[in-house]
């Protein structure tokens, strides 16, 4: 039997910050999109502790309440979100098509919002331990380490809000990071400095994460010296950046060095009708506000393509 095919004027892949703002003005535009929520709903920025520099939360916000807002705003428009996991696509020919765990969809326009991962170290132990004592997310796990020492390895904002959200729950955090300045903004520099909690391991790079069945401690080199040393500990958080998420759509879009996906200032891709925003096409700015405003943008341009389709 052959699988049927769902037609749509505009199909959404990714639901974080950038996908669901796409979802607001695509529906507003009548296009009744539907959004392929797929594997992490909200986007990263759902295990953020607090988000302070979101406009309309003078006192913060948690990421997942945001994003839960947010998907909220999309329901009450009457936005289509289904949590399916796309699977292939084929960007050859008109209508696009797309696979997901839910069935088969041709859309007039097509908007990548997929976000990006954590970047691996590529440690074997830092696989074998995962969920362990090695983790990518602190607000998921730092909990779990209530009064005990762990560690941070990087440099950047990320790094630096980990570290000072594990203070809430641990005795002790290092900060292990392989140069000897941080590239993260000034005021999370403050903040890490002046915590009592936390010690900072400058110009040093993670060789190994030992222990049997959970994290012990950590084999260090210093990159000056060569130095090596262990550092007990019972878990290590790693943030030391993303890999975006463009693994399904190689073969048919322009992507960067960085595996990145390039587009124009109208957030269009080289195919015309394919558009993309959020982390999966900006390596510079990485904020909510940036890929809400990305989102905002590729919806508009999709709409006014759409208005000139000729299927």
């Amino acid at each position: 039997m052959t699988e049927e095919i769902k037609k749509e004027k505009l199909v959404i892949i990714g639901g974080g910050p950038a996908g669901l703002t796409a979802a607001i003005y695509g529906t507003r535009a009548g296009l009744d999109p539907i959004i392929l929520m797929g594997p992490e709903p909200g986007g990263q920025i759902t295990t953020s502790p607090e988000v302070e520099n979101y406009p309309g939360f003078p006192d913060g916000v948690n990421g997942f309440d945001l994003m839960q807002k947010m998907i909220q705003q999309v329901e009450n428009l009457g936005g289509r979100m289904v949590y399916e996991l796309v699977e292939e696509v084929d960007f050859s020919r008109k209508p696009y098509r797309i696979k997901s765990s839910g069935g088969l969809y041709e859309a007039d326009a097509v908007i990548i919002s997929t976000g990006a991962s954590p970047r691996k170290l590529g440690l074997e132990n830092e696989k074998r331990l995962l969920g362990k004592g090695v983790s990518y997310c602190a607000t998921c796990d730092g909990a779990f380490f209530k009064g005990q020492e762990v560690a941070v390895v990087g440099g950047g904002d990320t790094a630096l809000e980990e570290a000072n959200y594990l203070t809430n729950f641990c005795s002790k955090v290092y900060i292990i990071h392989r140069r000897d300045e941080f590239r993260a903004t000034r005021i999370l520099q403050e903040r890490v400095m002046n915590n009592p909690k936390i010690e900072i391991i400058w110009d040093s790079e993670l060789e190994d994460i030992l222990g049997e069945d959970r994290v012990e401690a950590l084999l260090l080199r210093n990159n000056k010296t060569e130095e090596r040393k262990e550092l007990p500990v019972s878990a290590v958080f790693i943030a030391i950046g993303h890999i975006p998420n463009t693994g399904l759509f190689k073969e048919y879009l322009e992507l960067d060095a960085g595996g990145y996906i390039v587009t124009d200032k109208k957030h269009s891709t080289n195919i015309e009708g394919i558009y993309a925003a959020g982390d999966v096409q900006d390596p510079l700015y990485r904020q909510v506000i940036t890929s809400a405003g990305a989102g905002a943008a590729a919806a508009i341009e999709a709409s006014r393509y759409i208005d000139n389709y000729q299927g």
